[in-house]
């Protein structure tokens, strides 16, 4: 008996006690009355009850042979009252023997016994097929609460790998660019650089979210490399307060937008220019804007055509949160171009805790 059948029969024979049990105690107190003027003994009402409860043990491989015959409703209906009035039979016949000898037995007690047991006999069927079906149903939703969600993780890790490659290849190309320029300190350096931040990476657990604090870790790696690379062109200002760090953000988030944000709001002038990440909570939200010294006009960014980044990223956004999050490009007024995202606040300490409940 494999796993799955051990825990059926388990929760059956559970069932099965605590229903026949309810409805014995129910038909006890029914008849109290009829007790304590003697008019009835005990045993006439027990006697029935525990013999229709082994009818009932007796109906379930029946019915279980019905469901497996994937029959319309009425059909199961039908078959089972034809059932439960045989095995009632045996249920007034016993019911007669013991409580008398059929001699002193009116036959119609016997039929209103064996009618009586056919009828709860038929209910019990009855349920057993509701139960079963309901069952059924749960595991089904379950499956494909299981898939969706397999798929969903699925998307989210094509969608992450999706970054790596385009990660690596602006990385050499800048190296590549540092070796043109004869500045092999600085392409060693830069090496060495991608190299931690790729193990990192890589190391990683694969998850759909992670903290703030951690993605922000991989983008102080990644900006360390665009300041081997430009230098004092690039000038960084961070301020993330340290109630936003636990909070939970996609993986990889961070990247693709500041590696656009140093790609067309500095490296493109001259002088060089800026890159902001702030964080703030609102309410029940975490929010996001990562700002850069970029010209509006000047390479200027478009959120659904620079490359994978920001295309990406609004993919992400939407098989995580539906519709339940902000994403927008835009040019302050006081200058340089910012990305804004605002997603529900969800801590990682409360999924943690969680876990821990569930051991």
């Amino acid at each position: 008996m494999n796993r799955n059948n051990a825990l059926n029969l388990r929760s059956f024979w559970k069932i099965q006690i605590i229903g026949w049990g309810c409805f014995y105690l129910y038909d006890l107190l029914e008849s109290i009355h009829a007790f304590l003027t003697k008019r009835v003994f005990i045993d006439e009402e027990t006697v029935p009850i525990a013999l229709m409860f082994l009818g009932s043990c007796a109906l379930r491989p029946f019915c279980r042979w019905l469901l497996r015959q994937s029959q319309s409703w009425i059909a199961f209906e039908l078959k089972a009252a034809a059932a439960a009035m045989v095995t009632s039979i045996p249920v007034a016949c016993g019911a007669g023997l013991i409580l008398q000898n059929f001699y002193s037995v009116p036959w119609h007690a016997l039929v209103t016994v064996w009618a009586w047991s056919a009828f709860v006999l038929f209910m019990w069927c009855s349920l057993y097929f509701s139960i079963k079906q309901w069952q059924q149903s749960s595991m089904e939703k379950e499956r494909l609460l299981r898939a969706e969600s397999e798929v969903r993780e699925a998307r989210l890790l094509a969608l992450r790998y999706q970054l790596n490659p385009h990660f690596l290849f602006n990385s050499l190309n800048a190296v590549s660019i540092l070796i043109l320029d004869e500045n092999a300190p600085a392409a060693r350096r830069m090496l060495a650089q991608i190299g931690d931040l790729l193990r990192t990476s890589l190391d990683s657990e694969v998850t759909a979210e992670v903290a703030l604090s951690q993605e922000l870790a991989f983008i102080e790696g990644y900006l360390a490399i665009e300041q081997t690379r430009l230098g004092e062109r690039l000038r960084i200002d961070m301020d993330v307060p340290l109630e936003t760090r636990d909070a939970l953000v996609p993986n990889m988030l961070l990247q693709p937008l500041v590696e656009n944000a140093v790609r067309y709001g500095v490296a493109p002038l001259v002088e060089g220019g800026w890159i902001e990440i702030k964080s703030a909570l609102h309410a029940d939200r975490l929010r996001i804007v990562i700002g850069n010294s970029g010209r509006r006009g000047e390479g200027e960014q478009k959120k659904n055509g620079n490359g994978i980044g920001l295309g990406n990223t609004e993919e992400r956004l939407k098989t995580l949160y539906g519709t339940d999050f902000v994403f927008s490009l835009g040019w302050p007024e006081v200058g340089g171009c910012e990305v804004v995202l605002e997603l529900p606040l969800r801590r990682a300490r409360n999924l943690q805790e969680a876990s821990l409940c569930g051991l």
